[in-house]
C-alpha cells in the first residue's frame, strides 16, 4: 500500500442529462433519474479513485461551513479518508452543475466560491511520509509545489485542458511536477511537438496527453521515447466527466506501484474506460483484480 498526499479542489456536483445539445427552450422537463447530486471535484475524484485501487491517501482542501461541506466530509469520511486537513474557511463550499448527452458531449458550470482567492498552511508532516504529492492546479497549492520540490518529492499534476506552454496560471505546476498530465482538447498542431517543447521548457520525467476516444500519448524523458497507446473499450459509455482524473488517479497509483510508464498508461486507461460506463465524476471505478482481468487480455492483443 503506497501512500500518496492529493490537494486540491472538492465540490459538490449535479449534473444533468439532456436529449441534446443546443438545449431548446422549454420552461419544465422531467427527467427521472436524470438529475443526480453527489460530491465531486478533482481532489475528491482521484482520492476516491486511489482509495479503490487500494491506496493510503491524506487529503488536503478547503470548504465552506455550510450543509454541503458536510456532505462532503461525511463523503470523504465514508471512504476511509480523514478529515483532518479539511478547512471550512470559504464563504462557501463550491459547486458545479454539469449537463451532459447520450454521445458523451458536456457543459460544465463551475462555481469555485472564494477558493482561488485562499491560501493554504502546508506542513511538512502532511506529505513527508507519503510516496508522491498529486497537486492540483488549484491556487492554493503553489506554496506545496515549491515546499514539496526543496523536501525532494515526487509531485504530479494534472493541468487538463491547455493551449501554450507557457500559460501563466499553469506555469508554476509544470515546473514542479516530475508526472505531468494534459488534455488535447485546446491543442493545436502536431501533438510530439507540443510535449517536446512542453519537456524542453520543463524537464517533466513523464508527460502524458490524454486523447479520449483516441488513446493516449505519452513521452517518457529517461528513454528519450514517445508511446501512443490506443484506447480500450470496455463497454458503453454512459458519461465522459471525469474520465481526464481517472487516468491520471491510475496511472499515477501503478507507476507508484512499481509498474512501467507504458504497463502504467495500459492500466490507467482500461481503469478511466470502466468509469465512463457510469454517471457522475466520482462513481464506477474499479478494483486492482477487474483491471488486471482485462490487462492480461489487452496485452495478448
Amino acid at each position: 500500500m503506497k501512500k500518496i498526499l492529493v490537494s486540491g479542489l472538492v465540490n459538490t456536483e449535479t449534473t444533468v442529462k439532456v436529449g441534446a445539445f443546443p438545449i431548446e427552450y422549454a420552461p419544465i422537463e422531467y427527467s427521472f433519474f436524470g438529475v443526480n447530486t453527489s460530491v465531486s471535484g478533482v481532489a475528491y475524484n482521484i482520492v476516491k479513485a486511489l482509495k479503490t485501487l487500494g491506496d493510503e491517501i491524506t487529503v488536503t482542501t478547503m470548504t465552506g461551513a455550510d450543509f454541503a461541506a458536510e456532505y462532503v466530509s461525511e463523503k470523504i469520511k465514508e471512504i476511509g479518508v480523514s478529515t483532518s486537513y479539511v478547512k471550512p474557511v470559504l464563504k462557501q463550499t463550491p459547486n458545479s452543475v454539469i449537463l451532459y448527452d447520450e454521445n458523451g458531449k458536456r457543459k460544465i458550470y463551475c462555481d469555485l466560491k472564494d477558493i482561488q482567492d485562499r491560501t493554504y498552511d502546508f506542513t511538512k508532516e502532511m506529505y513527508e511520509d507519503c510516496d508522491i504529492i498529486v497537486a492540483c492546479n488549484t491556487n492554493f497549492n503553489r506554496s506545496l509545489l515549491r515546499q514539496a520540490n526543496e523536501d525532494g518529492k515526487i509531485i504530479a499534476t494534472d493541468v487538463h485542458v491547455l493551449s501554450d506552454i507557457r500559460d501563466s496560471y499553469n506555469e508554476d505546476f509544470m515546473k514542479y511536477a516530475s508526472i505531468l498530465f494534459l488534455s488535447d482538447e485546446n491543442i493545436n498542431g502536431d501533438y510530439r511537438q507540443f510535449l517536446s517543447e512542453i519537456e524542453a521548457t520543463y524537464q517533466n520525467e513523464i508527460i502524458v496527453l490524454g486523447m479520449g476516444k483516441n488513446g493516449a500519448l505519452m513521452y517518457v524523458r529517461k528513454e528519450n521515447q514517445y508511446y501512443e497507446l490506443p484506447a480500450v473499450h470496455t463497454g458503453e459509455v454512459v458519461n465522459t466527466v471525469g474520465a481526464g482524473d481517472a487516468l491520471f488517479s491510475a496511472f499515477v497509483h501503478y507507476y507508484v506501484k512499481g509498474c512501467s510508464p507504458v504497463e502504467s498508461l495500459l492500466r490507467a486507461e482500461i481503469f478511466a474506460s470502466i468509469k465512463i460506463g457510469s454517471d457522475g465524476a466520482a462513481n464506477g471505478f474499479a478494483t486492482e483484480d477487474e483491471i488486471e482481468k482485462i490487462y492480461q487480455r489487452e496485452k495478448k492483443l
